[in-house]
């Protein structure tokens, strides 16, 4: 891309207080170093170093969140821009918070008819014998996460019985709730998605295929052993049903802008598995989303540039309802 876009002055909000935080640091340096190539106005804006009002003190006139995790994407970053009047990229306010909350966000899959492992809510204080009856309901393996953290913080696989009780600890140190999910066996995919409501469009399919099938965060971020295939070895029948599934599943939160969906396809027979869903995604050089739409052509500079482009307010009055 040539020439300078006006977009007015644009702050990539990045770092932030989450487990997050280094994740997010990537993504935003890689963001900012983008937008700046394209001739935008960019400043980097580390919420954890300054205060959120500053961001109208400075005359930003739109934002890129590029942070992870809560206070970023969780619907509380969202709901101060809409009260400083200052569009940003993503969703709002509520598709943020359902979205952050994986056992909310099952709910209400499940309420669309979406396809998402059976899974129970179990409190972080639960007794041996309610984690237990969780075992029993769900069967072994067992997945356990923390439901608002994400990058694969807080999460624990449990194969055996006996791992049953430290793999609950792990998850219950990072939420008040943890979830207990069914084990999906097969294959890990993610669908990208941009745009918002009918103009919503998925991206080529990302299958990952990790060591062991060990995707943890070292393998996340920064390990140059996790295979990525793009767009996945699937047939065009479930390559544009799994696809159509994302799209449904974004909609049905709410979301805008952009999103990354993660499914798990059983092995045993084809199914797909919703499992999450990002409402701001990982932008660093290991990341999914832009490897992605580089499969339809569009380079990294091209794909922050779009994202920018749909920033956005959502909760607004119109001029009818302004208060005279």
């Amino acid at each position: 891309m040539s020439g300078a876009i006006n977009m007015g002055r644009v702050g990539v909000l990045y770092g932030g207080r989450s487990a997050e935080r280094e994740v997010s640091l990537m993504s935003g340096a890689g963001v900012l170093a983008a937008l700046r190539a394209a001739g935008i106005d960019a400043h980097g804006f580390d919420p954890a170093e300054q205060d959120i009002g500053q961001l109208a003190a400075q005359g930003f006139d739109r934002v890129f969140i590029a942070l992870h995790g809560r206070y970023g994407e969780d619907g509380t970053l969202q709901g101060a821009l809409e009260q400083l009047g200052i569009p940003y990229t993503g969703s709002g306010v509520m598709a943020c918070a359902i979205a952050m909350d994986k056992t909310m966000t099952k709910r209400v899959w499940l309420s669309h008819g979406l396809p998402t492992p059976r899974f129970m809510s179990l409190d972080a204080n639960a007794n041996a014998q309610q984690v237990r009856a969780a075992m029993d309901e769900l069967g072994l393996p067992l997945m356990l996460k923390a439901p608002h953290e994400g990058s694969t913080i807080g999460i624990a696989k449990v194969e055996r019985a006996e791992d049953l009780a430290s793999g609950f600890a792990h998850c219950a140190r990072y939420d008040d709730t943890v979830l207990a999910e069914e084990f999906i066996a097969g294959r890990e995919l993610t669908v990208p998605v941009l745009g918002t409501g009918r103009e919503a469009r998925a991206l080529p399919i990302v299958e990952i295929r990790a060591p062991q099938g060990n995707y943890d965060y070292e393998h996340k971020y920064f390990s140059d052993d996790t295979q990525y295939l793009c767009p996945a070895p699937l047939d065009a029948a479930l390559t544009e049903r799994i696809q159509a599934i994302a799209v449904r599943a974004y909609n049905a939160l709410g979301c805008a802008g952009w999103a990354r969906v993660d499914f798990m396809l059983r092995e045993r027979d084809n199914e797909p598995f919703l499992l999450e869903i990002n409402a701001s995604p990982g932008m660093t050089g290991h990341s999914l989303v832009p490897m992605s739409a580089r499969a339809i052509g569009m380079e990294y500079e091209e794909l922050c540039v779009e994202i920018l482009r749909s920033a956005a307010l959502y909760l607004q009055p119109s001029s009818q309802w302004t208060v005279k």
